[in-house]
């Protein structure tokens, strides 16, 4: 074992966001725990996620970790967002155990975002207070 806390596809991820940014007229969610914070941004066309983009504030495993779903999960069904799960990512970047919370506070913002799709906010209310 050579020490190096990071993968090959971890450091891909983490110096090369594709996904990172904002959409102007996004559906938009924040989430913040753990010391770490997730803004999750996503646009839809008819019943598919069109654009995802991300801002996430954390370690480099948590920012390869939100990539890594926005790639995966942009041009999906929005009923999708159900089936992520923290275990799942953590197991193909690999994430170390002790870095679980983190990445259960990106689960946590794609939950919220599948929620907002689901349930239009309240008007006058702020989706990113979630």
């Amino acid at each position: 074992m050579n020490g190096d806390p990071y993968s090959d596809r971890v450091r891909q991820l983490f110096a090369n966001p594709a996904h990172a940014g904002d959409i102007e007229g996004a559906i938009p969610v924040l989430v913040e725990d753990q010391g770490v914070r997730v803004a999750l941004a996503a646009s839809r066309k008819n019943d598919l996620i069109a654009t995802l983009r991300f801002r996430a504030w954390g370690c480099p495993h948590l920012l390869a970790a939100a990539e890594a779903f926005c790639a995966e999960y942009e041009g999906r069904p929005w009923s999708t967002l159900d089936d992520f799960r923290a275990h799942e990512v953590m197991q193909s970047l690999p994430v170390p155990t002790q870095k679980m919370g983190r990445i259960l506070v990106l689960e946590d913002a794609v939950r919220s975002l599948g929620r907002s799709v689901r349930q239009p906010p309240i008007e006058g209310t702020d989706l990113l207070d979630h």
